[in-house]
């Protein structure tokens, strides 16, 4: 199928859910999401300068997947499920070679690059993009977003290490190589403040390359009294002369970041 067809046909679909019935719209959605788990094409995409643009056409594509589906009972071994999408083996989501899934959920519209540890119980959201050589350990929540279309998902960029029972959701953006110690929490509104210079410097949304980052607090004054407010606190940079995973334990001991 062309592309530009079938984005053509998805966005008339999404105006008007009455052709959501159509063989012919039907396919383009099957055709999409086929794609995507192929990973020839992808809800989100860095370009040359290192930005992210949102395909939203495609977004809309996987929420028009759900209307088109009925609903089915599967069996695995002795469990039962009842859902719209089969169990699957091939995933709804594009996995790349080597990409290592211990016991995990990867959602639809995902993408998961080569050499990636999913490790135990760790979940990544529809739509989210995860990079090269990326280490999601136990518990990780990587939250995912098919609504509002133009919400960019959650990116984690190459070589990134995210420690145990961490929280990323709301279009956050891990840059390459950074660092999350156990149990930080990143929403699209969470202070992420550097005090590694005088004076310190606060993000939102974003962790810059190669930070080292641990929970923290921020006092903040309400009617009631003031109070300790979670934030994150970048407290070093992976040295640039080493490489990745002597870097990665240089800036676990440094710091005694915990993972």
């Amino acid at each position: 199928m062309n592309a530009e067809w079938v984005k053509k046909r998805i966005e008339q679909a999404w105006d008007d859910r009455s052709i959501l019935q159509d063989q012919e719209v039907i396919q383009c959605i099957e055709w999409v999401i086929e794609e995507l788990d192929k990973g020839r094409i992808r809800v989100a995409e860095p370009s040359a300068e290192g930005m992210w643009q949102v395909n939203e056409w495609v977004k809309k594509a996987v929420v028009l997947y759900f209307p088109i589906r009925k609903m089915e009972t599967m069996e695995a071994g002795p469990m039962e499920f009842h859902d719209k999408m089969a169990l699957k083996r091939d995933y709804a989501a594009y996995l790349s070679k080597g990409v290592i899934l211990m016991p995990s959920y990867v959602n639809i519209g995902a993408f998961v690059d080569s050499g990636t540890m999913v490790d135990t119980w760790a979940t990544v959201g529809s739509c989210a993009q995860i990079g090269k050589d990326v280490h999601l350990s136990g518990g990780v929540g990587i939250g995912g977003v098919l609504e509002p279309l133009q919400a960019a998902p959650v990116v984690i960029e190459d070589g990134c290490f995210i420690g145990s029972r961490c929280i990323v959701v709301e279009g956050v953006h891990v840059k390459k190589e950074a660092v999350l110690g156990a149990n930080v929490v990143l929403t699209k509104s969470t202070k992420i403040i550097d005090v590694t210079g005088p004076d310190p410097v606060t993000y939102v949304g974003e962790v810059p390359e190669r930070s080292v980052v641990i929970p923290g607090t921020y006092n903040k004054a309400f009617p009631a009294g003031e109070y300790g407010v979670p934030c994150a606190l970048i407290i070093g940079k992976r040295k640039e002369s080493t490489d990745l995973k002597t870097s990665l334990n240089d800036a676990l001991r440094d710091h005694e970041v915990a993972v």
